[in-house]
């Protein structure tokens, strides 16, 4: 039995297909409900550079993103996140449509856009390739919330902050158990606190940030939770893919 303090190198080996990579990242039982958390940091911690997570990108994370969201059911992501990263061009590709329609999904996964306030305008959520969910909570005004069901089918899940447990058991018992959320660090911090995070893959951008970005947690609060790598994968770049469960 191999001891904690065992260590071993990470050698590089054959160049992995996509199907690989889609079985390295596959979750054995999609109908139990399973919570993927994606972010990119860089070797110091930060989240961002210049604002936005999208600065620490490399060609290997580029190249695994859409591959997760090929594999996810439903995309959660918190509305601070979908304005200040600028999400553009967020139907799946010929290839992805075409790869979840011979294995049994939907040919686009919908978008759950998570906003404790409500403060959404209906031209906000036009660009989605499906009618996307809107998670808000019971503080989200009648009005709000018919203006935006107009486009959107509107979930409350909580009294002033979203409840992550809710959101989770509510899109599992509408038929999306697959959860694969996008951020941002506030709504991490959330559902590590709410203890609904099952996975989290991680890309370590191989690069100093300095200063002083936000990390992929922003809370005040610790909430330690225990996970064990799953794999750890390289680009030759020094990109690193990680992956961690719940342990």
């Amino acid at each position: 039995m191999a001891a904690a303090s065992d260590i071993h190198s990470l050698t590089a080996g054959t160049a992995l297909t996509d199907e690989q990579l889609l079985a390295s990242y596959a979750v054995a039982d999609r109908a139990k409900p399973w919570l993927r958390a994606n972010f990119v940091s860089s070797i110091d911690g930060a989240a961002t550079h210049e604002g936005v997570s999208g600065g620490l990108g490399t060609p290997a994370d580029g190249r695994v993103f859409p591959l997760l969201r090929r594999l996810a059911d439903v995309i959660v992501v918190g509305a601070g996140t979908v304005r200040h990263e600028g999400y553009r061009n967020l139907a799946l590709d010929e290839e992805s449509v075409s790869w979840r329609t011979a294995n049994g999904l939907s040919a686009q996964p919908p978008f759950a856009i998570v906003t404790a306030s409500l403060r959404l305008e209906p031209k906000d959520l036009e660009s989605y390739a499906t009618r996307p969910f809107v998670i808000t909570t019971e503080k989200a005004s009648a009005e709000q919330r018919k203006r935006i069901e107009e486009v959107a089918d509107v979930i409350v899940a909580g009294e002033s902050q979203v409840d992550t447990v809710e959101l989770k058991h509510v899109l599992t018992e509408r038929g999306y158990p697959q959860l694969h959320s996008e951020g941002g660090p506030t709504l991490f911090a959330t559902m590590i606190a709410q203890g609904v995070v099952d996975e989290l893959c991680l890309t370590v951008s191989p690069r100093l940030e300095g200063g002083s970005a936000r990390r992929i947690v922003d809370a005040a609060d610790a909430t330690p939770q225990d996970m064990m790598l799953a794999h750890a994968l390289s680009a030759p770049d020094g990109t690193l893919l990680l992956r961690y469960t719940r342990s």
